[in-house]
């Protein structure tokens, strides 16, 4: 983790599961995972990941910031797209290593493959070996009109 994070280093198994004090554990990479839901629906938007800063900004901003690790980039949800995500509620896990946030989303969808969620494929269960992925959300946006010039990335 990063010497300038503004919060405290991790503590004992008792301060992190029962004490009061913000003290992400984050990884090797200094991230911690983020799982996004919208706030009315509960369904699960997306999973991203947080480093010190995008959480702290997260935090004191109310909008939802990420760190990409394919871009080794801090971004703000929504700041190529428009389809930002404004934090209701935010928590952490047991151990602090996981935080869930509830968002109202702005725009058509969270993924950018143009989808609401980036959770529109099951997987079939009961069957042994290669399953085939069902589809079930459709695109609600454009991706390319969404993220102009970044075809295959994970956009913002």
């Amino acid at each position: 983790m990063p010497d300038k994070s503004p919060f405290a280093q991790p503590g004992t198994a008792a301060e992190l599961e029962e004490g009061s004090v913000l003290m992400p554990k984050f990884d090797a990479d200094g991230l911690v995972a983020c799982v996004a839901t919208d706030a009315a629906s509960g369904d699960v938007l997306m999973v991203a990941h947080m480093n010190a800063e995008a959480l702290a900004k997260t935090i004191a901003t109310g909008e939802a910031w990420y760190f990409s690790r394919s871009r080794a980039a801090l971004w703000k949800k929504g700041e190529v797209s428009g389809h930002t995500q404004r934090v209701v509620a935010m928590r952490i896990d047991c151990d602090q290593d996981a935080v869930w946030i509830k968002v109202e989303q702005a725009g058509a969808g969270a993924c950018h493959t143009g989808r609401r969620s980036c959770f529109y494929r099951a997987v079939p269960l009961g069957k042994a070996g290669a399953v085939a992925l069902e589809f079930r959300d459709e695109r609600v946006f454009d991706p390319a009109q969404a993220y102009p010039g970044k075809a295959g990335s994970s956009g913002a």
